[in-house]
C-alpha cells in the first residue's frame, strides 16, 4: 500500500529515542522527510545522522515558548514544505499524589501540555489543506495508571484538547489525531517496571493483563503512526487510535 508519503516534510518532536524515533524511521523509510527534535543537542545529532539524509535535528525542548517557529521554519529551510507534525514528549516523573512536587507538576505542564499547545498552534497557523497533527499521548486518557499521577492529569486534557482542534481545523482540511500506546517496549516503560521489586515479575504481570501476551515493539507503534499521519488516513480526524495489543477493554 503506497502511503502517499514520498517527499512529505513531518516535524517529530522526542524523536531522538522511543516511540518519536519509531515514528520518524517508519515515515523516513516510506520517503518522508523528518525533522527531529530533543533537547539534548548530541542525541539529536546522532539521532538524525542515524536516520539518514532525509532528516535533520534541531535540539530544542517543547516547553521553550520559541520552539515551534524555529521547527517549522526548519522544515521548511531544510526541506522545503511542512506537511504535518508529531508532538511527543517523555512521560513525566512517576509518583503517586504524595511523591510529586509542586516544581515537577510546572515543569510537566510546561513540557506535556502547554508545550503541546503552542506546537500544535503553531503547526495549525502554518498547514495547508491536507496538513495533519498528531499526539502521543498515554493509557492514562482512558484509566488512571497507577504510580503516574501527573501524567494522569496532564493526558487526559491534552486529548481533550486535540478533540477540540480536530473541530477547529477540520473546514480547513486539516486533521488532528492521537495515539493512545499501551505497554511498548521502550526506555521509558523499562525504567517504569524498574522501579518495581521485581522488574521480571512485574512484566509479566502486565503481559499476562495484555490480550496479545506481549508488550509492543517501538515499531509497529511507529507504523501505525506513519499511518495516521500519512495522506492514506485523509478520512481519520479526531480520534485516539489506541496502540496497546488490546489492553483497553472498552470499545
Amino acid at each position: 500500500m503506497d502511503l502517499g508519503l514520498k517527499d512529505r516534510v513531518y516535524v517529530v518532536t522526542g524523536a531522538t529515542r522511543g516511540l518519536g524515533n519509531a515514528t520518524a524511521r517508519e515515515l523516513i523509510a516510506d520517503g518522508a522527510k523528518v525533522v527531529v527534535t530533543g533537547r539534548d543537542e548530541k542525541r539529536v545529532a546522532d539521532a538524525a545522522a542515524e536516520l539518514g539524509p532525509n532528516a535533520v535535528g534541531v535540539a530544542v525542548d517543547n516547553a521553550d515558548a520559541e520552539a515551534p517557529e524555529r521547527l517549522v521554519a526548519a522544515a521548511r529551510e531544510h526541506f522545503g514544505g511542512f506537511h504535518g507534525m508529531l508532538v511527543s514528549v517523555g512521560g513525566p516523573p512517576p509518583g503517586f499524589v504524595a511523591d510529586n512536587t509542586d516544581e515537577q507538576w510546572r515543569a510537566a505542564f510546561e513540557s506535556v501540555f502547554l508545550g503541546a499547545v503552542r506546537l500544535a498552534r503553531a503547526a495549525a497557523a502554518e498547514l495547508e489543506e491536507g496538513g495533519v497533527i498528531g499526539f502521543v499521548l498515554s493509557g492514562s486518557v482512558y484509566e488512571p495508571i497507577p504510580g503516574l499521577t501527573v501524567s494522569n492529569g496532564l493526558r487526559p486534557g491534552l486529548a481533550g484538547f486535540a478533540k477540540s482542534l480536530s473541530d477547529e481545523l477540520g473546514p480547513r482540511g486539516i486533521r488532528v489525531v492521537g495515539l493512545v500506546p499501551g505497554r511498548i517496549d521502550t526506555d521509558r516503560v523499562r525504567e517504569l517496571d524498574a522501579r518495581s521489586a521485581d522488574p521480571d515479575a512485574t512484566r509479566a504481570a502486565s503481559e499476562s493483563r495484555i490480550p496479545l501476551r506481549r508488550y509492543g515493539a517501538p515499531q509497529e507503534f511507529g507504523r501505525v503512526a506513519a499511518f495516521l499521519l500519512s495522506p492514506a488516513a485523509s478520512y481519520l480526524t479526531g480520534v485516539m487510535v489506541p496502540v496497546d495489543g488490546g489492553s483497553r477493554h472498552g470499545f
